[in-house]
């Protein structure tokens, strides 16, 4: 809950620097046109309402950042992290001196701080008064565009929009900054008429000069007491951690004999970061990502608090089983527990989309089918190496059509071969039926493949399909990108030895009778077989089909 009041604090000034930017840009056109447009920014921002949520928002997001900060473990943070916090300490420094000659000078002294004011103000003042006020709002643009990008670049339409909101970022306030430029510029002309000046002031109520010595020593005071909560943060760091280490230790080990032991109250994330080992973390521990989800083990699991709501519906998102947590947002008691990552340390935001709940490894009934074409070595002998790719990737596109068209899942190609997997989302009835009905669809796609390139092949291409049914382990398996989910066991090479066998028999389909039996189908005289299995006790009952054509249509 803390961290989304901050996010959403956040999003509240990131809303009203667009809105001041965009006003700023509007000097551009001319001085008249730019006071026009702070009435309608006065007018959004300047009624109670506004005033409420803005200083709410202001003071909010200032306290929750040095709550996050008092509450983090473990200072190490990415180049982007770095750079956020130490433009939001400069924004205190910065700011201050503004709000304060502005809003406070309004409240106080009655001063009228439109736009001729603050400009005339800079003109009358030295440089390093005009280079402050206007890298402000290029701190605090930069700052939370920083913060905008960590807090959407999780979602999915993030990176279509991404040159766009680039464009924005960079446009935005290069205008803002060039209409202030144009503005002090047209106010530096007026000022050379004699009086201008002395009218201006007069007319926004120009405070006296011991009016600005206090304004000088508010704007210090806020200064100071900024700087003495950041330290008095720093200070309570340690003394948190002796504390803490009263409630006991938490041990955890990482296999391959790495351990971490530390005190109570820290989260799985943390004590990594700690340790030094690589952890992912996209989102930067805020429990948004998922991506540092662990898999845990041993006695003490059952000691583990369980999952807050908004963990909870983070791993809901994933599909994670019930020994599955987010490592930022677990705090395990005192224990010892086996801690397993299961994204790699370089994931990245693609990681952090849904994901199937397979993903994460158990036994499921599933249909396995493998395809390979017959002869293709002899096929390929004399060809360009152009037109074997070419010609490979027809095939692979009419299979992949058809498979997918049946409701199956492409898990990978080999070769000029093929596998795929029925029954992830489905139950074991209707997998086996969607197997048959994808071996059906392959062969009747083979067969226009080879219609149509008939002036191009010697001889018509010729495919040979195992399928086979049973249980099988079902998981993401695999090394960063080249992850993905597959399955393992003696169903899938079962699956393939029959494919082998379609040689043997001289058809186009092996089947096993058990994938037949959970499909509910039968075969009538279809030749009948009892073969061994290399790998596998017993003799296995097939069913050897001479066209996979010409089975019936599957539903």
């Amino acid at each position: 809950m803390i961290g989304r009041l901050r996010l959403w604090s956040g999003y509240v000034l990131f809303a009203y620097v667009v809105t001041h930017l965009l006003n700023h840009s509007l000097g551009l056109i001319s001085l008249r046109v730019l006071e026009a447009g702070r009435t309608w920014f006065a007018f959004v921002w300047s009624n109670p309402a506004g005033l409420t949520v803005f200083y709410g928002a202001l003071f909010g997001h200032f306290f929750l950042a040095l709550w996050s900060l008092y509450r983090r473990r473990a200072l190490k943070l990415s180049r982007w992290e770095w750079a956020q916090w130490i433009l939001g300490v400069a924004i205190v420094p910065l700011g201050v001196i503004h709000v304060v000659g502005t809003r406070l000078a309004e409240t106080l002294y009655d001063v009228q701080s439109g736009y001729l004011w603050v400009l005339g103000s800079l003109y009358a003042s030295n440089w390093p008064g005009i280079l402050r006020q206007f890298s402000l709002p290029l701190v605090v643009w930069v700052h939370g565009c920083i913060g905008l990008h960590f807090a959407l670049r999780l979602k999915p339409w993030y990176r279509d929009w991404l040159p766009y909101l680039y464009a924005l970022a960079l446009l935005l306030p290069a205008a803002s900054l060039a209409g202030t430029a144009v503005a002090l510029r047209d106010v530096a002309e007026l000022a050379q008429r004699p009086g201008f000046l002395q009218m201006l002031f007069e007319r926004a109520n120009a405070p006296t000069s011991e009016q600005i010595a206090n304004l000088y020593v508010i704007s210090s005071v806020l200064e100071y007491g900024a700087l003495a909560l950041l330290v008095a943060v720093f200070a309570a760091r340690p003394l948190r951690d002796l504390w803490e280490r009263r409630a006991g230790v938490v041990r955890l080990d990482y296999g391959e004999r790495r351990s971490v032991s530390q005190p109570a109250g820290l989260t799985i994330l943390e004590m990594s970061r700690l340790a030094g080992i690589p952890h992912a973390s996209v989102c930067g521990g805020r429990g948004r990502c998922s991506t540092c989800r662990v898999r845990i083990t041993g006695e003490d699991r059952a000691r583990l608090p369980p999952a807050s709501p908004e963990e909870a519906k983070v791993l809901a998102r994933v599909g994670a089983p019930a020994n599955v947590r987010l490592a930022c947002q677990l705090h395990p008691p005192p224990g010892r527990y086996r801690v397993t990552p299961l994204l790699p340390a370089a994931a990245g935001p693609v990681e952090a989309y849904r994901r199937q709940p397979q993903a994460h490894g158990g036994e499921r009934y599933i249909a396995v089918l493998f395809a390979d074409i017959r002869g293709f070595t002899t096929i390929s002998e004399g060809k360009l190496p152009y037109d074997v790719v070419f010609l490979l990737n027809r095939y692979f596109r009419a299979t992949g059509q058809a498979v997918e068209a049946a409701g199956g899942r492409l898990d990978k190609f080999i070769g000029d071969g093929v596998m795929a997997i029925f029954g992830l989302n489905h139950e074991p009835q209707v997998a086996c039926r969607q197997a048959l009905d994808a071996a059906r669809r392959m062969a009747l796609a083979l067969d226009d493949l080879n219609e149509a390139m008939s002036g191009d092949l010697d001889l018509p291409l010729r495919i040979g399909i195992g399928l086979h049914a049973g249980p099988a382990i079902v998981g993401e398996m695999g090394y960063a990108r080249a992850a993905q989910i597959t399955a393992i066991g003696d169903t899938v090479n079962t699956a393939s030895r029959l494919e082998s066998l379609t040689k043997e028999f001289g058809v186009e389909l092996v089947v096993s009778q058990e994938l037949l039996d959970r499909a509910g189908v039968d075969l009538g005289e279809t030749p009948h077989h009892e073969v061994e299995i290399r790998g596998r006790q017993g003799r296995l009952s097939v069913r050897a089909v001479a066209k996979a054509a010409d089975l019936t249509a599957m539903s």
